[in-house]
């Protein structure tokens, strides 16, 4: 009998919505992602989505490989990934396309390429942008999936993960996968530093599955073109971020953008203070989170908000309810446990701003030492839980 019983999503991303520009369609492109592989594996599927998507989506082609570093991949394995049998697969709009079962030798610690071919004109309007060590992605003129290496006058590189959203891979039943849900914070790099940082402590059952599109928040979204891609609330979105083969624990980290956002309209029509929610609907729309999480048999697991002071629209009535906000983060007795994120980085004399060091320079993102900080922080929780 095979030691290889369960499934489990090894590498996932949000779904969310692109900016919308003029050039919002694209034709005879492949995209190619270079992904991590946590664990030891005998097979693979693969999930695409077109959840924010308005039109239905052809995924023409689709090819799986041992990658050889960035663009390029190990001609041997290039093993194409079918649909019902079939080569291509349609999305409705809306709607998300499962891979067959694929046969395919995994090794833990190793890195598998990705690689889809779009045809026609295809409206690239579900997708994330993702940033860290352990992500990228590159796309190029033509049908290239089973291109040893992309051409390098037809290929740029890309943080934007259209489309693909879940790997999953048939394994060990003793592995797991952690949700990372939260908002650009997240997006970018500390869930790869934490993916890095639990492997360097020996922990290889855990795969982190990145659920987090910048610029959402809890309790709004805007229904207009200049800011949608600001991303779906919370009730839209959590629902469906839920969804991973073999998670059973969920790290939530948002709100500040629930915060920080709203200006009025004499100085933006788009974003009014009326926006700007209560410490209590702030709390109310965590809970809500939660109650989905239990839902779904999952432990979860709170992360406090970072420093603002600086950002453009700091004011000190949003320090308060940030620092409000983060003191139910670390009390409540919903969860199983904060990490609280926002001591890693804060500097000390000075709580209400980042650390030396740990700023990005809008003094609202973190520096990568910080990310780097906030992934260790994160890992030295949840050694002790998940070891």
């Amino acid at each position: 009998m095979s030691e290889y019983t369960k499934w489990v999503s090894m590498w996932g991303n949000a779904m969310s919505i692109a900016e919308h520009k003029a050039e919002t369609y694209s034709k005879n492109i492949t995209l190619r992602y270079p992904v991590y592989a946590p664990f030891d594996g005998s097979a693979l599927r693969i999930t695409f989505d077109n959840y924010c998507g308005t039109e239905a989506v052809t995924i023409d082609r689709v090819s799986l490989a041992v990658s050889a570093g960035d663009r390029d991949v190990e001609p041997d394995t290039v093993t194409d990934v079918t649909f019902g049998g079939q080569a291509a697969g349609l999305m409705p709009a809306g709607e998300t396309l499962t891979s067959d079962e694929i046969p395919f030798a995994v090794k833990a610690g190793s890195f598998l390429t990705v690689s889809f071919y779009l045809r026609d004109y295809t409206l690239m309007r579900s997708a994330t942008l993702v940033t860290g060590p352990l992500s990228k992605g590159f796309y190029s003129v033509g049908d290239v999936c089973s291109a040893d290496t992309l051409p390098l006058n037809t290929t740029r590189s890309t943080n934007w993960f259209y489309f693909l959203n879940t790997i999953d891979v048939l394994t060990e039943k003793g592995n797991r996968a952690l949700i990372c849900y939260g908002d650009s914070i997240t997006a970018q790099d500390w869930p790869d530093y934490l993916t890095l940082s639990l492997r360097d402590k020996g922990i290889r059952n855990i795969s982190i599955i990145r659920r987090a599109a910048s610029g959402t928040r809890i309790l709004r979204q805007y229904e207009c073109i200049t800011y949608e891609s600001y991303g779906l609330m919370g009730a839209n979105r959590i629902p469906h971020e839920l969804n991973a083969a073999g998670a059973d624990a969920i790290l939530i980290q948002q709100g500040i953008n629930d915060i920080i956002h709203p200006v009025g309209t004499d100085v933006n029509p788009f974003r009014p203070m009326s926006d700007l929610p209560a410490i209590e609907e702030l709390i109310a729309g965590m809970v809500f989170y939660i109650n989905e999480c239990r839902r779904k048999g999952l432990q979860v697991y709170l992360g406090t908000l970072l420093p603002i002071y600086g950002w453009r629209t700091y004011a000190p009535f949003r320090e308060e309810l940030k620092n409000e906000f983060n003191d139910w983060l670390r009390h409540t007795a919903l969860s199983d446990g904060c990490i609280d994120f926002d001591a890693v980085v804060r500097d000390c004399d000075h709580p209400e701003a980042f650390a030396q060091g740990y700023d990005s320079g809008d003094h609202l993102h973190p520096s990568q030492a910080a990310y780097q900080a906030m992934g260790e922080a994160a890992s030295q929780f949840l050694a002790g839980r998940f070891s």
